[in-house]
């Protein structure tokens, strides 16, 4: 029997190292974006900042691992089984929940995923004790008070977050405005000790202040002279930021990587307990079990999870190393364009989330109090303040989200909430914070204009409403698993593992698939970070290129699947997955239009206005493309769906040339666009008149033939073969509008073609 457990545990670790990289790979991003976003220095010198942070922090984590242990659960009353089935189900639950918000893109937390599945294991378990034993209550079994502050100290820091972020960025935005660099010579020295002393109170005097590997005197002298170090702290900071300036060193990328150090510190010391804190309080109950159980797996209690965590100062460092091989080598790391930058960049740029309602209401009651106010303030005043918040003298490097004295605020603010929480045993959400930071010092630097209020409120909206859903989801599924387990015994548990273990295995299947989509994205993100305009007009012309491409070849791969599969095959399951695939595509052709068109802004304005004409063609035709497909299709599924009588083999017969020579055009259609190579231009348009000449004749034979038929039998299959024919007209004519749009804004210059 203890075999079982002994795997159980070895599962866990595994796990473990598991979460370790894949939590670092998701949330790096807390700690990089802000370095990397403001191109304050090279892309490896913030990881080694950011990796230093990482290994210190998670050297001083070791009093968080008390969280697992007996921060939600009272583990004195539990049994060593009851114990091991709840770790058990709160990692199983995990992988399951991180897997199943990954395939639905929506956001998630480790944190709140521990927090809650412990929540929902314990409080599950706890249930079936107290029917057992009528004696027990509750607070026996559930530490319900440190529950209830966990709970609360994660979904305040929410709005803590938002609060501090807009109100220290208004400040700062206000002394130093937009066009910072010639105000630095009498703020830079204050802002930079500011931040200097604050970070050196939360990382040195509380956190290794505080730390069980500092000695007791140490520890004591540092905590009586907490006013005199801050106090000197600050003036020699000051004094260093000023000499520095002096010299022409850039202060605050000086203060945007001290920043990176301490976020990913933080980050180390807080969610460290995510990954191995469940883990390594299951390796301790089973140490203690085999010390002492004597094989009384049900009724040995597990009083030695109430003391205090002592990790092995290796095992944290292993955890740190691990962590730091992540960042180094993930490449989910390397992507550092997320959800909070696109949300909070300065300028204008694709919005990754639509519409709603509510935050269209929201905008607009903003708004309207903002003119009431508006009305109230002084006119000086507010044309002092629109001077202060100029945003078209933004100070951005080549490629930047914003600049850095937003990446300085964000990184410090961040720190400082996130190591507060920390010193309090307190699991905040990296995620959560450093998310609410970036909306709030966004806001306060009015980059939510009137054209992209309502998609960033929308997005906000929808990133804690996911938060939201990830508490109930994880607490609800933990609970399931736990009852499951405790119920079917090590049978279940060990089915769970197993499907754990495939889970995972296509996970990495998916990543991978995922991956080559995402290298889709990478020609607009390039079209947004640069700012030379010349180099926007090629990308941008690629983009179009690509997008017409593609189209092409899915447009025919569709009309074929439509009159062959389903006209003539009547495949109604073929026809429902080329709805659903008309459908999926119409949405992306949509995000691809506006990506096009703001990229159109940037390029140089001569160019902007000589094929601008071309380039909408171009975007009508490839909508157009579809709606012709879908014009197409609706008769034919509603004919086949209705078991109607099938299509007649003189007509299948009749059109299957057409089809061919239409397979044929569209093929060198999208081969010249795909090459930009259109010395075949001339012969295909005339080809494509041919076309649609005899597609007008067949169309005209075919009415005559159905005059010539009297009987009404045949009359819904004839009246759908003429809308087949009509639309595939149409469809020649689309071709034809697409392949001279796509000529003509490609062209190098206007001479290139006629």
């Amino acid at each position: 029997m203890i075999t079982i457990y002994f795997i159980i545990v070895a599962f866990l670790l595994i796990l473990a190292v598991f979460d370790l990289f894949v939590g670092v790979s998701n949330d790096a991003v807390n700690f990089l974006n802000s370095a990397v976003g403001a191109r304050v220095a090279k892309y490896r010198t913030v990881l080694i900042v950011a990796s230093a942070g990482v290994l210190l922090g998670a050297v001083m984590s070791a009093g968080m691992m008390d969280v697992a242990r007996h921060g939600i659960m009272r583990p004195d009353n539990y049994t060593f089984h009851e114990v091991m089935t709840i770790l058990l189900a709160v990692m199983v639950t995990d992988v399951v929940v991180l897997d199943m918000f990954n395939t639905l893109g929506m956001p998630t937390s480790t944190t709140v995923s521990l927090v809650f599945e412990l929540l929902g294991g314990t409080f599950i378990l706890a249930l079936l004790k107290m029917n057992a034993d009528p004696a027990l209550a509750v607070t026996d079994l559930l530490n319900s008070d440190k529950a209830l502050s966990v709970i609360i100290a994660i979904f305040v820091s929410v709005a803590v977050a938002f609060f501090f972020g807009v109100v220290v960025m208004w400040l700062s935005r206000l002394v130093f405005t937009f066009n910072y660099k010639p105000r630095l010579r009498y703020t830079v020295a204050v802002f930079g000790g500011i931040a200097f002393t604050a970070l050196v109170y939360f990382i040195f005097i509380k956190g290794i202040g505080d730390s069980p590997f500092v000695a007791d005197g140490v520890r004591a002298w540092i905590n009586n002279r907490t006013l005199l170090l801050l106090a000197v702290s600050f003036v020699v900071s000051a004094l260093l930021m000023q000499v520095l300036h002096l010299l022409r060193v850039n202060v605050f990328k000086v203060i945007v990587l001290l920043g990176t150090f301490a976020l990913a510190m933080a980050f180390a010391g807080n969610d460290l307990v995510n990954f191995i804190g469940v883990p390594l309080a299951g390796l301790d109950a089973l140490r203690d079990f085999i010390a002492n159980g004597n094989g009384a797996f049900d009724s040995y209690k597990m009083t030695v999870l109430m003391s205090s965590a002592k990790s092995p100062l290796s095992y944290l460092v292993i955890a740190g190393l691990v962590m730091v091989v992540a960042m180094f080598t993930s490449k989910k790391a390397k992507n550092v364009v997320k959800t909070s930058v696109d949300l909070s960049r300065q300028d204008e740029g694709d919005e990754m989330f639509g519409s709603s309602k509510v935050a269209r209401s929201i905008v607009r009651a903003t708004q309207d109090i903002g003119d009431v106010v508006s009305k109230i303030v002084p006119r000086r005043v507010h044309n002092i303040m629109d001077r202060r918040f100029n945003s078209s003298e933004a100070v951005l490097a080549q490629g930047a989200a914003f600049d850095e004295v937003r990446a300085a605020v964000n990184l410090v603010l961040a720190a400082m909430l996130i190591i507060a929480g920390t010193n309090y045993k307190l699991p905040l959400s990296t995620t959560y914070v450093t998310f609410m930071v970036a909306m709030g010092t966004s806001l306060a630097d009015r980059a939510w204009g009137r054209e992209s209020a309502v998609f960033r409120v929308t997005g906000v909206m929808s990133v804690i409403g996911g938060w939201f859903v990830t508490a109930g989801v994880a607490f609800a599924l933990c609970a399931i698993v736990c009852a499951l387990m405790y119920f079917g015994g090590i049978v279940v548990m060990v089915a769970f593992i197993v499907l754990d273990i495939y889970i995972l295995w296509r996970s990495n299947r998916r990543y991978a698939a995922k991956s080559k989509e995402d290298k889709k994205e990478n020609l607009f993100a390039l079209m947004m970070r640069t700012r030379d305009k010349d180099i926007v007009w090629d990308l941008l012309s690629k983009h179009v290129q690509r997008t017409q491409s593609f189209v092409t070849g899915f447009v025919l791969e569709q009309f074929n699947a439509i009159v062959i599969e389903g006209f003539a095959q009547a495949n109604l399951r073929r026809l429902r997955d080329c709805e659903t695939a008309l459908d999926e595509e119409l949405g992306q052709l949509k995000k691809y239009r506006r990506q096009e068109l703001l990229a159109l802004k940037r390029v140089p304005d001569n160019m902007a206005i000589e094929r601008n004409t071309w380039f909408h063609l171009g975007m009508s035709s490839d909508r157009q493309f579809i709606y012709c497909l879908k014009r197409m299709l609706e008769p034919v599924k509603e004919h086949v769906d209705n078991n109607f009588n099938p299509v007649p083999e003189e007509y299948i017969a009749e059109f299957e040339p057409v089809r061919r020579n239409i397979n044929e055009l569209m093929n060198l259609t999208q081969q010249m666009i795909s090459t930009n190579r259109y010395d075949r231009y001339r012969e295909t348009l005339a080809v494509a008149d041919e076309c649609k000449d005899g597609l007008s004749a067949l169309r005209k034979r075919h009415i005559d033939r159905m005059y010539r038929d009297n009987g009404t039998s045949g009359l819904k299959v004839s009246l759908l073969y003429l809308n087949v024919l009509q639309e595939t007209q149409e469809l020649v004519s689309i071709m034809r509008h697409q392949l001279r749009a796509a000529r003509k804004f490609q062209a190098k210059n206007k001479y290139a073609f006629g």
